[in-house]
């Protein structure tokens, strides 16, 4: 919804913003893809365990929602990891950046300060975290990913979260640079990023069914 109204962001926080009618259907679709694609993949072993890790926002909780009910075939668990949310704006959260300077003249100019001197990734949002923040504890969720692999057997997990947020997670798991996060564009809406191992397949679901399937 904040993608469709801005104005939704002066009256909600972030975290409890939803998704659109639109979005709804991104979802149900991303989760259609998910279960042709995994069925194909599977079709001459056993069908594995799924556990699905989603930021607890509630438009990711909504996408994880459809996900789980696309994958009726597949014996799916559903958990939210906190360190999944998307970065925190602080001060700013919700302020179109054009009225940041207006609203919030020595902070906005601190900040773009930060921006200019340090770059992007390290500056810090007032109040808020910096891109380096958001990177670190996507760090801390790996352990997680571990510990289900080894005490439940479950390998294969999908991610359900924010555009900053999937960009950390994929910086940290392939050990790049912050050159390469800076250089990397954000998803698009429910696109789907496969990473095999220590491999980067990239996007391999960008919203059009017909072309993926």
């Amino acid at each position: 919804m904040g993608n469709v109204d801005k104005a939704i962001h002066a009256e909600l926080s972030d975290h409890a913003i939803p998704l659109s009618d639109n979005g709804i259907i991104q979802a149900e679709q991303a989760g259609q893809f998910l279960n042709k694609y995994l069925e194909k993949e599977f079709a001459e072993s056993e069908l594995p365990p799924l556990r699905i890790w989603t930021s607890p926002y509630k438009r990711t909780r909504q996408t994880a929602q459809a996900v789980e009910e696309a994958l009726a075939g597949f014996s799916v668990s559903v958990r939210e990891h906190i360190n999944l949310c998307e970065q925190q704006f602080g001060l700013f959260d919700g302020i179109p950046d054009e009225e940041l300077p207006e609203r919030f003249p020595e902070e906005s100019a601190h900040y773009a300060k930060c921006e200019e001197h340090e770059g992007r990734f390290w500056a810090r949002m007032p109040l808020g975290e910096s891109r380096f923040d958001v990177a670190v504890r996507i760090r801390q969720v790996f352990g997680t990913f571990r510990h289900d692999a080894i005490k439940h057997g479950i390998e294969n997990v999908i991610i359900i979260c924010h555009g900053v947020s999937l960009r950390a997670f994929v910086m940290q798991w392939l050990h790049l640079t912050p050159e390469w996060f800076d250089a990397e564009p954000n998803p698009g809406n429910a696109w789907i990023r496969l990473i095999e191992d220590e491999e980067d397949r990239g996007y391999i679901f960008k919203g059009k069914m017909l072309e993926c399937l």
